[in-house]
């Protein structure tokens, strides 16, 4: 799509048309060209994105004016956000908040108020910041900005326009070369639990990690990281330390000065505790700036390296920021009758050994409570996907002990027939990749259950045949086409929403159908989503109406 207009009257386009014209970005060959060009010097990627800001019509001085909360992390950070954001909307403040990916809809990665920029400003916007770009681009070498980069530049103009209180800003990948690192004053920095990932741009150890997760630190702006393992720990204290910043680790949960009642968290799972924790402390130092600016940052009372509230504070008055927190698709429980499906999405090994502890303790009491109005079995399903470089195979062996009777893989395609859906279109990979990996996926669970492989079966994967592609190689481990098909066999018509007449029945091989009887037979089904982002936010766009376009 050429845009010959300007960027005065393009927003009268639909929403459909900006989200399709933002997707052109994932393979645009300059964009792919730049990246290539700029692995080597990592550098280049925080001035290629100051000069795309500026051709956008911004400057990065203006970025200060949004008071930024900048939180980075391997594992928790998105949550970390969600709550440091719904605390500091508790006490009055206008929020805005970026984070990645989106589960449905591109429109949640810039929210305010909590809530997903509406489809009209979206559209506004973004024709504002595209047309810009898209009207220098000649004088530029022809450059357009990549996927991510252009959001976070859309994020930064949508904020200043909504004249937002504070922004909270969740980095993309890594911190050091990361397109939000342009940020030069924000007003706290953050750093969630530590971990492997993204290894051939982060490094290939934790510490190499821990170095350029360091990398958002700025001089004399207060930092807060949650426990890590020596070696992490010690690079951020180095970094700390090098860049001039002031550096605590949040407390336990259990240390804060707490009322009677035990303080309960709106994101299940145990692992939520420290990043709430670490949202308690970004919070709060953001709310002593705001209350003293000309004092600057003023801790509390400090305990040995432990930053903690004044004794006369308890957390009561953080309490209903912290309950009432809302992060769809993590440690996510719903409950379509006689179906519970369990959403997290996992996708390294150490947030796949909390989502594990997380399944088990939650799926046993659903359990207990399904048996004790029903003698029945309760049928456990695993539905799976995973992207990228990412370990499937590790994050497969920890799901074992889980005692899945069914183990079901397919893509991340929401519908395995070409739709209008374009906020999760991916044009980086071919289907024929993405089931090529669902095999695989489904290979590792047979070989970790010790099941030998049957000669000769595969899944013949054509374009044209899709919806009726659905190969198994047990009587428990099946490969669908896509989420919809893999959904609407394992609830067996079982789920009401996913029964509805409106929704379009995938049809499925006689031989797949006859192996759901024990789902039909069951007194509950079961499911843990896990392995994807993209993967639960496919899954939530059938399931929970209210990521209905």
């Amino acid at each position: 799509m050429i845009l010959k207009t300007t960027c005065t009257l393009v927003f009268f386009l639909p929403l459909q048309d900006a989200v399709c014209t933002l997707n052109t970005l994932q393979t645009n060959a300059c964009a792919l060209e730049q990246v290539r060009r700029e692995r080597g010097h990592p550098q280049l990627q925080l001035q290629a994105m100051r000069g795309f800001l500026e051709r956008a019509g911004l400057v990065v001085e203006e970025l200060d004016h949004l008071n930024i909360i900048h939180v980075t992390g391997t594992k928790g950070k998105g949550s970390t956000c969600a709550f440091t954001e719904h605390i500091l909307r508790s006490y009055g403040f206008r929020t805005g908040f970026y984070s990645s990916p989106h589960l449905v809809e591109v429109r949640e990665r810039i929210r305010i108020n909590g809530k997903p920029i509406g489809k009209e400003l979206f559209t506004k916007y973004f024709w504002q910041v595209y047309g810009r770009l898209y009207e220098t681009k000649d004088t530029h070498g022809g450059s357009m900005p990549a996927y991510f980069r252009f959001l976070t530049i859309l994020a930064f103009h949508v904020f200043l326009q909504e004249k937002v209180d504070l922004a909270v800003i969740e980095v993309g990948i890594g911190g050091a070369y990361d397109c939000t690192n342009i940020i030069r004053r924000p007003w706290v920095c953050g750093i969630a639990s530590l971990g492997i990932d993204h290894t051939s741009i982060l490094g290939d150890t934790i510490e190499k990690i821990a170095w350029q997760k360091g990398g958002i630190f700025k001089p004399g702006v207060p930092a807060f990281t949650v426990k890590q393992p020596d070696g992490p720990m010690m690079v951020l204290k180095e970094r700390a330390k090098e860049i001039g910043c002031p550096l605590w680790v949040c407390p336990e949960l259990e240390e804060y000065p707490a009322d009677s009642e035990p303080l309960r968290l709106g994101l299940a799972g145990h692992h939520q505790r420290s990043n709430a924790s670490l949202a308690l402390q970004l919070s709060h130092s953001w709310l002593q700036r705001r209350v003293s600016p000309a004092a600057g940052f003023q801790p509390s009372p400090i305990m040995g390296s432990i930053l903690v509230f004044s004794n006369s504070t308890s957390l009561s008055s953080w309490a209903v920021g912290l309950e009432d927190t809302e992060w769809p698709g993590r440690t996510q429980t719903l409950k379509h009758g006689p179906v519970t499906y369990f959403l997290d999405g996992a996708h390294t090994t150490r947030s796949m050994l909390a989502c594990v502890s997380w399944f088990s303790k939650v799926a046993s009491q659903h359990e207990r409570t399904t048996g004790s109005v029903s003698a029945g079995p309760v049928v456990r399903v695993l539905l799976f996907n995973a992207t990228g470089e990412r370990d499937s195979a590790a994050m497969l062996k920890l799901l074992v002990p889980c005692h899945f009777d069914f183990a079901v893989f397919c893509p991340n395609i929401t519908e395995a027939i070409a739709s209008c859906n374009a906020d999760q279109q991916n044009f980086n990979v071919s289907v024929e990749n993405m089931l090529t990996r669902c095999l695989d996926n489904q290979r590792s669970w047979r070989l970790l259950n010790g099941q030998e492989e049957k000669p000769g079966a595969q899944l013949l994967i054509s374009r044209d045949a899709l919806p009726l592609v659905a190969a198994e190689r047990c009587s428990k481990t099946l490969v669908f086409p896509c989420i919809l098909s893999a959904l609407q066999w394992l609830s067996q018509g079982r789920d009401s929403v996913l029964a509805h007449p409106d929704k379009r029945v995938i049809p499925v091989k006689p031989s797949v159908t006859a192996k759901a009887a024990p789902l039909r037979d069951a007194a509950g089904i079961h499911v843990l989503v896990a392995g994807s982002l993209h993967l639960v936010g496919g899954v939530l766009k059938h399931l929970d109406p209210s990521f209905a376009s």
